[in-house]
């Protein structure tokens, strides 16, 4: 979630290379992300500190007083070690610094998947 449009358009370039079927949701500020956030169905969000509303640490926030086990990329240019602690306090599994760490995107979700895969088939084999 990110209200950058070049940027948008760059990272669902990147996320071609994603090798697992995937949804993109997109959303450009504070109200609209937590819209799209109560639809429900989402497994990862990217997500920017600026945001126009309220900023992507109050909807990381909010998305963790809704105990949602979405997995949280932070994606910014904010990418000070006081950010990197709160995002990390708040429940964020990644944090990346947007100009030089956008890159491993793919391979962060790929490795999701790869682990949600292998726990499914292991659950099938439990019972």
């Amino acid at each position: 979630m990110d209200d950058n449009l070049n940027f948008i358009k760059r990272m669902i370039s990147i996320l071609d290379d994603v090798k697992y079927p995937k949804k993109i949701s997109i959303a450009s500020d504070f109200n609209s992300a937590k819209e799209e956030m109560a639809a429900g169905g989402h497994d990862i969000l990217l997500l920017d500190i600026n945001m126009p509303g309220k900023s992507g640490i109050e909807l990381l926030r909010y998305i963790r007083e809704k105990n949602s086990g979405t997995e949280v990329v932070m994606l910014t240019n904010h990418a000070e070690a006081f950010y990197r602690e709160q995002c990390r306090e708040l429940g964020a599994q990644h944090f990346l610094d947007k100009s030089n760490d956008f890159l491993q995107v793919p391979e962060i979700i790929n490795a999701y998947c790869r682990k949600n895969i292998e726990t499914s088939q292991s659950d099938q084999y439990a019972d």
